[in-house]
């Protein structure tokens, strides 16, 4: 379970981020975390060098604006925390807020989920976040709910093979129930499952009675939900769960129920190799958080390193 005790949200100082700075004092609130604000801009040319000066207090500027339009929207009993605002310039924002993060030890980023285009997919910095970002990123989309009625889901794999995908799991169930506990107290736990011989039924040279096939899906699934109860019962959350087992594949699944359950805080790992400095993330994450429409916290395994060198 993380216990987020140094944040940092990243900013571009030119979009709307009110929403996403409500969040992160939200965030900042319930675990009485320090806040910084990271204002990343790309630097200017050198026939404007002389208004870098400038054009960083504007950008600050319009972040206080923001800040003050967020605040505002909180509950009155809200503890505001005072953030600190850094702006810095760089041609590879991603390398930049990596390296922060390295230096300084946060422990969680925050970031407003920056689209491609509408309805499409994240941008590139969103992305090679969820990739390389050491600690755990949490990416801002709009939230309809008061805190109190935000549903959170976590998805997880009940099939997986290894130690330390079974350790994230439990890590994902552990902390997508302390953020529910905060919010409507009921975490949606998500674990597809798939029975990959289907075509086993149409196909002519396979004579398969359905009694038996039906049976060999029923044992597949069955098998599935032991495993997944097994897991839930290893994290040691309590409080109201509601299981969904959607099947087939996660990529088509998970996006699908958070769109039918109404979820507005997704808790996911991204994760394709533990173990070896470096990653990759999987294809199957990197559907899911491109198709998906709510906010997105995600965690990687114990022991990452990323890619990228504090300096």
């Amino acid at each position: 379970m993380h216990n987020f005790r140094n944040m940092l949200y990243i900013s571009d100082g030119i979009q709307d981020e009110t929403q996403g700075l409500q969040q992160a004092l939200s965030l900042a609130d319930a675990y009485q975390s320090p806040l910084t604000v990271l204002i990343v801009y790309p630097a200017l040319p050198e026939t404007l060098g002389g208004y870098q000066s400038s054009w960083e207090q504007a950008l600050v500027h319009k972040i206080n604006e923001a800040m003050t339009e967020a605040k505002a929207l909180l509950p009155a009993n809200t503890n505001l925390v005072v953030p600190s605002i850094r702006t810095a310039s760089s041609p590879m924002p991603s390398t930049l807020v990596i390296q922060h993060v390295i230096r300084e030890s946060y422990d969680l980023v925050i970031k407003h989920a920056e689209l491609a285009q509408p309805g499409s997919g994240l941008k590139a910095l969103d992305m090679e976040l969820l990739r390389q970002c050491p600690c755990p990123v949490w990416l801002c989309r709009p939230m309809t709910h008061a805190q109190n009625k935000v549903h959170v889901a976590v998805a997880i794999d009940a099939e997986n093979d290894t130690q330390s995908e079974t350790d994230l799991d439990i890590e994902l169930l552990q902390t997508a129930r302390q953020l529910s506990n905060a919010c409507d107290q009921k975490l949606i736990v998500i674990s597809s499952w798939d029975f990959p011989y289907d075509e086993i039924a149409s196909n002519p040279f396979i004579h398969v009675p359905d009694a038996e096939l039906e049976a060999s899906i029923q044992a597949t699934e069955a098998r599935h939900i032991e495993r997944f109860q097994a897991l839930v019962a290893q994290s040691g959350i309590q409080g109201e769960i509601k299981a969904c087992h959607p099947k087939g594949l996660p990529e088509q699944c998970i996006p699908a129920t958070i769109a039918q359950e109404g979820v507005e805080l997704l808790v996911m790992g991204t994760v394709a190799r533990t173990g070896i400095p470096g990653f990759i993330m999987g294809n199957t994450a990197e559907d899911i958080v491109q198709n998906t429409q709510c906010s997105i916290l995600a965690l990687k395994p114990k022991g990452f390193v990323s890619d990228i060198k504090p300096y």
